[in-house]
């Protein structure tokens, strides 16, 4: 009688645990059936690209590439793993009524570790195959060719230490799994292991930094070489628009100030400093190959940043706190158009700071070009001082020419 009960007992409690899937799994398709009839819904309300743009073309419904598909889809995955862990459980409780020899879940657990390792190394190599295309562009610069060396010689030793380490915590999760015909050493602690784990670790940490610290000194710390000037190209961001200003013929930039910002001075040039009276305002970077670039770096109202991954620049623009960089172009945009199969190929500055509504329109053409490209170029070029600014700062005629001809003086000297 005590075995009957005991049978009894435990048929209810398996009835109802087949009571409560029932109902999670009407509840789920109640949810896929509200889901199916939004998309649906999507679908017919969605207009074709003909009637929009005149294509012939038929629109994707945005609502199959959204999150909330995503989420869904993870949802039946959810619903899909525990309805069949709720028939696993049932079946493993139905061999134990007729005294028959359980599900080993062990196994079980053991085989999924391995699959889960199989699986997650084939995700692993997938990624690196088909994502890696989408990694930084050729490097167009002398320094970006080190960045791509640093960067390169880390990944390789992480992609090593990932490989090893989840091999190993897969393939001891299945090696080692529950069984009674073996127990578990206990080990409480062991010096070389934890000398071991924490030393390797540490060696090559440091020998990363190391290396990384070096060639960036290497890179921040360049200077003009003996008989070498940098080409000085004032880069100022403002919501939302890059300013670029370059020197004349005297090779200095004039000095700025925010107090001085105008309608017609939205750079804040300093006139009372007569270098500023030759700068050149220009609405494309260009620059000469192989010559050492400077880029004295400004913002106006928020952070900004200098992006320009080609030559692996990349430095913030803070108001008030003008920073520079420099670098030296290797490619021309010719001979990148040539590599790249692309005759519309143009190196491009964008900001990389989320500064605004209209963050993604801050662009500005960069072009590199032959020394006598450059030079045909910054002839062309127009003085950042303009009529209008004349009047506005009252400059007369006769002082500005005054001005001028002090400083081609000073230059002689």
């Amino acid at each position: 009688m005590q075995h009957n009960t005991e049978y009894q007992t435990n048929d209810t409690m398996a009835f109802k645990r087949l009571i409560n899937s029932k109902k999670i799994f009407s509840l789920f398709a109640v949810f896929s059936l509200l889901g199916t009839n939004l998309l649906m819904a999507q679908d017919t309300a969605t207009p074709t690209v003909s009637s929009v743009t005149g294509g012939d073309a038929t629109a994707t419904p945005g609502m199959w590439m959204s999150v909330g598909y995503y989420v869904l889809l993870f949802l039946v995955l959810c619903v899909v793993i525990a309805i069949v862990g709720k028939i696993l459980k049932v079946y493993d409780l139905s061999l134990q009524l007729q005294n028959k020899k359980q599900i080993n879940w062990n196994n079980i657990m053991g085989a999924i570790c391995i699959l889960f390792m199989i699986v997650g190394f084939y995700g692993a190599y997938w990624s690196i195959t088909e994502q890696g295309s989408m990694t930084l562009p050729e490097a167009a610069s002398k320094h970006g060719v080190k960045i791509d060396q640093m960067f390169l010689t880390t990944s390789i030793l992480t992609l090593f230490v990932f490989v090893l380490t989840q091999f190993l915590l897969f393939f001891f999760a299945f090696k080692y799994r529950g069984s009674d015909k073996r127990k578990a050493y206990f080990l409480p602690h062991n010096n070389t292991i934890e000398k071991v784990w924490t030393i390797v670790p540490a060696i090559v940490l440091t020998i990363l930094v190391v290396f990384g610290f070096f060639t960036w000194q290497e890179i921040t710390n360049s200077t003009d070489g003996k008989g070498e000037s940098s080409i000085n190209i004032d880069v100022t961001g403002h919501q939302f628009a890059w300013e670029l200003r370059y020197p004349g013929n005297d090779g200095k930039l004039g000095r700025k100030n925010y107090t001085l910002i105008g309608g017609n001075n939205k750079l804040g040039i300093d006139y009372k400093d007569r270098n500023s009276f030759d700068d050149l305002a220009a609405d494309t970077m260009v620059i000469p190959v192989n010559k050492s670039i400077r880029l004295n770096i400004n913002a106006q109202d928020v952070i900004h940043s200098v992006y320009m991954p080609h030559f692996r620049v990349q430095l913030n623009a803070v108001p008030g706190l003008p920073t520079f960089f420099r670098f030296t172009p290797t490619i021309t945009t010719a001979e990148m158009r040539t590599r790249t199969d692309n005759a519309k190929f143009e190196y491009l500055l964008y900001c990389n700071k989320i500064c605004g509504a209209s963050h993604y329109n801050m662009q500005k053409v960069v072009r590199v070009v032959t020394d006598s490209e450059y030079n045909e170029w910054i002839a062309r070029q127009k003085p950042y001082l303009t009529d209008g600014l004349k009047k506005e700062l009252k400059l007369a005629e006769g002082n500005q020419k005054k001005n001028i001809s002090q400083n081609r003086l000073a230059l002689n000297n």
